[in-house]
């Protein structure tokens, strides 16, 4: 009888800005079989122009992560960061799913999202807890993200132009691969 070890079930995607990232999880959501908590980023655009950025958590919870017309003492670029929202609404969340065995859902691991003391917290525990996490983890590297692309257990995939359309699928198929005792 031999056993295999199975490959990672925590998948950060990265890459550059606006190469589809976002797009490849919520593809992989909309096909994923199991149950998938967490929480992912869109952004708010009036008449072309990008505004900010709303949070949204997969069990409803929705608010304002970052807007032009915010101030405060937490900016990216022109973007006023809320964290008292985002600590508001994805903590929580995360925190409910956490060792539950569903799918949790980070997009994503970004400038903005680790303004928050909490989420950097968490973060570390849902990398290192059983179970299968899917990501977008932001190129630019401070001291916590270097820790996460080191991880045993944690995978980083870069997306790009070409790789971007087979990406759900091949996601999809790793999730659901078992892993035999059978020799």
């Amino acid at each position: 009888m031999s056993t295999a070890k199975p490959p990672p079930q925590k998948i950060l995607l990265t890459g550059k800005p606006g190469v589809g990232k976002t797009t490849v999880v919520m593809k992989v959501l909309e096909r994923f079989r199991g149950k998938a908590s967490g929480f992912y980023t869109e952004e708010m655009r009036r008449k072309g122009t990008r505004e900010g950025f709303r949070v949204k958590t997969l069990d409803g919870g929705e608010g304002v992560l970052a807007h032009v017309s915010y101030s405060g003492p937490f900016r990216v670029g022109r973007y006023g960061v809320d964290i008292e929202v985002f600590d508001a609404i994805v903590i929580p969340s995360l925190e409910r799913a956490l060792g539950k065995g569903e799918l949790l859902v980070i997009d994503e691991i970004g400038k903005m999202e680790l303004f928050s003391k909490r989420f950097r917290s968490l973060i570390h525990r849902i990398l290192t807890s059983e179970g299968k996490v899917l990501g977008v983890i932001h190129q630019r590297t401070d001291p916590l993200t270097e820790q996460i692309r080191k991880l045993q257990d944690v995978e980083i995939w870069t997306v790009t132009d070409e790789n971007r359309n087979p990406l759900p699928q091949v996601i999809l198929k790793r999730f659901e691969q078992k892993v035999s005792d059978e020799g």
